[in-house]
């Protein structure tokens, strides 16, 4: 296995939305409040911490608005982007409403499949939608982070090689979007897919970052996070525990990358994770009373 040594620091994003969307319980409005505050003071870069979607179809983020406006920003020593989840324009216009949030995230499947049944659009229809809502970004300072989801693959049977892939990074290179987030969404990806999408997609885009969202097994969760690593990739998704996975996706679940995992795997290759250990571990403690 290669080592890498150059020391560079990991982007990590923290997904308690993502943990929190298809939990089988009810977890109140205090209890998320709380946790968000325990994973802003650990310093995370980026918290993906609600969305702006139906609660009809992800009632567990109906709150979103509220959780929001009670999160408390004082103390907090280092500073974290809040990145929220929008499925249209109209979520789009909701979170542009807020100043505490800079980056507004937009799951777009290269499944036809999934992007009907994630956002009940097709994807030409959400690729318009991504035009207008990085139009209402720009114009509200905000940054749009596509999610390139089923970017492995997809169980569907849709239609899946490299250059679809490729040809809809391109499609959004050319609206402007500088970021872009290659989402391994029921974990079908191989470590060999992963490295070889991040050389292929990094150097052709130098004005593009691109990070990973990998669902994953605890068994096979080292190889491709090394894969990434070794296709440039410095910008990580995880969720503390590994729980989590897109609702709208299959019933049985496979679950996010485990932080906590990542995190220990990161510092055997000398990359520089800067958190507040005690406030992380703090927040560790702290799942057990949120996901019961």
């Amino acid at each position: 296995m290669q080592t890498v040594t150059q020391n560079k620091v990991i982007e990590l994003v923290e997904c308690p939305r993502d943990a929190m969307q298809g939990w089988p319980h009810p977890i109140t409005t205090d209890t998320k409040v709380a946790y968000l505050k325990a994973l802003l003071e650990a310093g995370f870069p980026v918290l993906d911490f609600g969305s702006f979607v139906s609660p009809k179809a992800i009632p567990q983020m109906a709150d979103t608005a509220e959780v929001l406006a009670r999160l408390n920003f004082s103390g907090i020593k280092t500073p974290t982007k809040l990145l929220a989840i929008i499925a249209n324009v109209r979520g789009a216009e909701d979170a542009c409403k807020y100043k505490e949030i800079h980056y507004l995230g937009f799951p777009f499947s290269i499944s036809e499949t999934f992007q009907l049944r994630n956002t009940n659009s097709t994807r030409a229809e959400s690729f318009e939608r991504v035009s207008q809502i990085q139009k209402l970004c720009l114009a509200h300072d905000k940054e749009l982070v596509i999610y390139l989801s089923m970017g492995f693959g997809n169980p569907y049977g849709d239609p899946y090689n490299a250059v679809i892939l490729q040809d809809w990074a391109e499609k959004m290179a050319e609206l402007g979007i500088k970021i872009i987030s290659l989402a391994d969404t029921v974990g079908l990806a191989t470590p060999v897919q992963i490295k070889e999408a991040l050389q292929e997609l990094i150097p052709h885009y130098p004005a593009i970052t691109f990070g990973v969202h990998l669902h994953s097994t605890r068994e096979n969760s080292h190889e491709k996070i090394q894969a990434a690593l070794e296709g440039g990739c410095l910008r990580f998704d995880g969720a503390l525990k590994g729980i989590g996975g897109c609702p709208m996706a299959q019933d049985d679940l496979v679950g996010n990358m485990d932080t906590e995992l990542m995190i220990r795997y990161f510092k055997t290759q000398q990359y520089n994770i800067p958190l507040n250990e005690a406030a992380f571990q703090k927040a560790i403690t702290m799942t057990s009373e949120v996901f019961v």
